[in-house]
């Protein structure tokens, strides 16, 4: 069976300041996930779907769905504030969803086949489909409990404009994951990638120490792990007070890892990230999709 992508479209980017998962950014208006489906199709997946707003479901419907007809299945899931197990409510206050596993949870319905979990506004590469693509492929049917990660090299991965988020990752001897610790400032110092830590000092890692960019490879028992342990999270008392809490991939991944339950291996790859985490970001992202369409690597025109 082939495996389906699911793109986590839900965020408008603050830091970006706008819908980025609308900039079009290549020669003809290509949007950064007009590429990674592109991509993911080379790769042999065979469905995507988005998870998004209700509030922007008709633009995203006229800019975005309409261009994959014919070239591959497409399905919409909405992630909303108030998508919660029955018994919880909203916290007063809150006025944003619960976070990257949330989102997954959503298309629940929509998955019943191995799948690949991506954001829209990171451009993965090619390489990094194929890698998660052939892994998803050759699980025999009805696997449960193993997972995938590609780990990017952190050198891969940085902006020349500001800090960003990763999560950095341990591995064991047999390339599976260990631990990922989200980081969420990782920049340069003095020619080294650094990270802050807890206590505000920058610790160094080596270029090429494996992070998550959010590109999960998950069969679907994943969704049952992931609805018991977010019943969990909003159980927690600090979770419900903390108006910004977040249920992130990383927490379930860690918890199932820790408990013994999944194994997820990490998937190396020579794919070097690029992406718009700030405005000053956009014109060198359009200009490295130009030479990649000037080396022919894709085509002037995706679909």
């Amino acid at each position: 069976m082939k495996p389906t992508l699911l793109l986590l479209a839900a965020g408008m980017g603050s830091r970006y300041g706008g819908l980025k998962q609308l900039d079009g950014l290549g020669p003809n208006g290509e949007t950064i996930m007009d590429y990674s489906i592109y991509d993911a199709i080379k790769a042999g997946f065979g469905k995507i779907v988005f998870v998004i707003r209700k509030d922007f479901e008709q633009e995203f419907r006229d800019k975005v769905l309409s261009k994959y007809e014919g070239h591959i299945p497409a399905e919409l899931v909405f992630q909303g504030l108030d998508s919660l197990p029955e018994g919880f409510s909203v916290p007063e206050g809150r006025q944003k969803p619960w976070g990257t596993n949330h989102a997954v949870l959503m298309a629940k319905d929509a998955i019943k086949e191995p799948f690949c979990v991506i954001n829209c506004d990171d451009f993965y590469n090619r390489d990094a489909f194929m890698v998660i693509g052939k892994f998803l492929s050759e699980l025999p049917e009805g696997s449960r409990n193993t997972y995938a990660m590609v780990g990017f090299r952190v050198g891969n991965t940085l902006s020349e404009n500001g800090t960003v988020a990763r999560g950095i990752c341990s591995k064991d001897d047999n390339e599976n994951l260990t631990t990922v610790v989200e980081r969420t400032e990782i920049m340069r110092v003095d020619g080294r990638v650094c990270y802050k830590d807890e206590q505000g000092e920058w610790v160094a890692v080596d270029d090429n120490t494996p992070v998550s960019m959010n590109m999960w490879g998950f069969t679907p028992d994943y969704f049952e792990y992931s609805e018991e342990y977010f019943k969990e999270f909003l159980s927690d008392p600090k979770n419900m007070e903390n108006l910004k809490a977040e249920f992130f991939i990383p927490l379930m991944v860690n918890k199932l890892i820790v408990e013994g339950t999944a194994s997820v291996r990490v998937l190396d790859t020579t794919s070097k990230w690029f992406g718009v985490t700030y405005a000053a970001d956009r014109q060198g992202t359009v200009d490295r999709i130009q030479q990649l369409v000037n080396e022919n690597v894709y085509p002037e025109k995706l679909f």
